[in-house]
């Protein structure tokens, strides 16, 4: 199965709200953070999902890309 790919625009459809799943790019790579209850309704520490994050992991966060280990990869961004 060829791997799934996102332009900015889909990617924003995956916000969390109104029973869609909440996905996050990081250094395009799309991880599903749906599971998560820190993401529940799409929103963390002011960070909304359906976006890039990577400057704000890597540049603003404390705990960098730790997180992302253990989340499902559901596609890349384009």
């Amino acid at each position: 199965m060829a791997e799934k790919t996102f332009t900015h625009e889909e990617l924003a459809k995956f916000n969390g709200e109104n029973g869609q799943p909440a996905y996050v790019a990081v250094s395009g790579t799309v991880y599903d953070v749906s599971g998560k209850d820190a993401w529940k309704g799409g929103k963390h520490h002011g960070n909304v999902a359906g976006r890039d994050l990577t400057d704000i992991l890597y540049n603003k966060s404390p705990h960098g890309d730790k997180v992302l280990k253990g989340l499902p990869v559901v596609g890349k961004l384009v």
